[in-house]
């Protein structure tokens, strides 16, 4: 379930926040199935890295024009 740029958008400073924590967490137990070769989706490794991403771009964003 790959989270899209327009849902981010709307979401406030804290809620970006949680969800990018809730992500990292998610990030960490993914590795830590992987390494002990337990992982079901392969596949959510790279959705979870790409929302990370997402996420960060868009808190970049917002801290660039905030402070124009």
């Amino acid at each position: 379930m790959m989270t899209k740029p327009a849902d981010l958008k709307v979401k406030t400073d804290d809620e970006l926040q949680s969800q990018l924590s809730e992500l990292k967490r998610e990030q960490f137990n993914l590795r830590f199935q992987s390494a002990t070769n337990q992982l079901e989706k392969p596949a959510r490794v790279r959705e979870v890295r790409r929302d990370i991403a997402r996420i960060k771009t868009l808190q970049a964003e917002r801290s660039r024009s905030a402070a124009k």
